[in-house]
Parts: structure tokens; C-alpha cells; sequence
């Protein structure tokens, strides 16, 4: 017998047993988006929302339908940047993190 586990139901047990997960898959996705890779920062990104405040409290501290934010993750979703300045910032509180942000020298 093959023992399977539902991968997002994984992500949801490593967020809320691991701060760090947490706060690791949050600066993922801001790199990600910084980094041009878009598609991939919103999954990560969705992810982390419904381990941490869930859709539903992140509408009410975004002030935005909780159905448009899920079209805003989905695969063809395409949130602007005060939408996601706002996501960010809800998941940010909810996990008690702030932003380094650091300029590198291209070589």
C-alpha cells in the first residue's frame, strides 16, 4: 500500500508548526516577484495564505472580496501591485515579520 499526503494539507502542518517555514516561504515569494517569476510567487503565496489567515481574514484585513482574491492566485490571476502590497502586508502581521530589503551589486 502507497502512502500519499496531500501536499497543501502538508504546507498547512509545516506553517503552523514552524514559524521559520512560514517565514521562509514569505521571503520566497517576495523574491520570487522580484525576480520576475510571478507565477510561481502567487502559488507560494496562496499557499501561505491558506495556512496562516485563510481567505476569509485576509478579505477583512485587505478590505478586498475574498473571491477576487482568489482569482488574484489563481494560475491566470494577475493582482496589481497595491493588491499585493496589501497581501503582503496582511501575511507580514499575521506572522510578525518585517522586510530586509538589501540592493546587490550586479557583477
Amino acid at each position: 500500500m502507497t502512502l500519499t499526503c496531500d501536499f497543501k494539507q502538508t504546507v498547512v502542518e509545516r506553517v503552523q508548526r514552524d514559524p521559520e517555514f512560514a517565514k521562509a516561504l514569505l521571503d520566497e515569494a517576495a523574491t520570487l516577484f522580484l525576480g520576475g517569476e510571478p507565477e510561481t510567487a502567487r502559488l507560494i503565496l496562496r499557499d501561505l495564505v491558506n495556512a496562516t489567515v485563510g481567505f476569509e481574514a485576509q478579505a477583512h484585513m485587505t478590505q478586498k472580496p475574498s473571491k477576487s482574491l482568489h482569482r488574484m492566485f489563481s494560475a491566470r490571476g494577475n493582482p496589481g501591485m497595491d493588491n499585493l502590497a496589501a497581501i503582503f502586508g496582511a501575511v507580514r502581521t499575521s506572522l510578525k515579520v518585517g522586510f530586509d530589503v538589501r540592493v546587490v551589486e550586479a557583477a
